[in-house]
């Protein structure tokens, strides 16, 4: 007769032997992130924002700024707790209005630096063509300049240049400012009550309030 008790007393100490293995073997340790700032994106973790965690963020290092300053929630004045964490909640608060205004300076000064550049830039390509504009105005008193292709350019460039900022200082009949003229002589002259500019050797330039060459000029000076 088949003995079906000790099969079955065997299949029970199969089943301890594998559970006191399993028992026995150490078990992988779980690590939870609970860390408040994202390592990555260096942005303060919400539970809405959890979803988009690990993810970096883009854009330039202002931008990056920026988000991470709005991504900050400062509790209410009305729901800080009084005592010790009412204290320390008013502290951070104090401490991300002065962060925030630090970072509006820092940006300002950044984008008036980016103006101050670009203008200096424009500037520099401006007196580097300063000689070829009196060239051009030598042959347009010569009468080079009167017709044809060369003329046409000419214009061209000094109305390109004039779209940036630069005007010609070569007015005559006007008071004399030492400020934009260099007075290389002065004569006597009929009926002049101020120093008056009557005759333009070289032509200056300016870039609106910035004179990149004063005007040489002839004065006419009270008798």
């Amino acid at each position: 007769m088949p003995h079906h008790g000790n099969e079955e007393e065997h299949g029970s100490s199969e089943s301890r032997r594998d559970a006191e293995q399993r028992e026995n073997e150490p078990q992988k340790p779980i690590i939870h992130d609970n860390r408040k700032v994202d390592p990555k994106t260096g942005q303060a973790r919400h539970p809405d924002q959890e979803r988009a965690a690990g993810d970096a963020g883009s854009g330039d290092a202002l931008s990056q700024a920026e988000d991470i300053l709005n991504s900050v929630e400062v509790p209410a004045a009305e729901s800080v707790a009084q005592g010790a964490e009412g204290a320390e909640a008013e502290e951070l608060r104090n401490d991300l209005r002065r962060l925030q205004a630090e970072y509006v300076n820092y940006r300002k000064r950044v984008e008036r630096d980016r103006a101050v550049a670009g203008e200096m830039a424009v500037i520099g390509v401006m007196n580097s063509l300063l000689p070829v504009l009196d060239d051009v105005d030598a042959a347009r008193q010569h009468g080079d300049l009167t017709d044809g292709p060369f003329a046409a350019i000419a214009a061209k460039l000094e109305n390109a240049l004039k779209t940036y900022g630069l005007e010609r200082i070569s007015e005559t009949g006007v008071e004399f400012d030492p400020t934009i003229h260099e007075a290389l002589i002065q004569q006597p002259g009929p009926d002049v009550e101020i120093d008056t500019v009557s005759q333009v050797l070289r032509s200056g330039y300016k870039s609106g309030d910035r004179v990149l060459r004063a005007a040489q000029v002839i004065v006419a000076v009270p008798a």
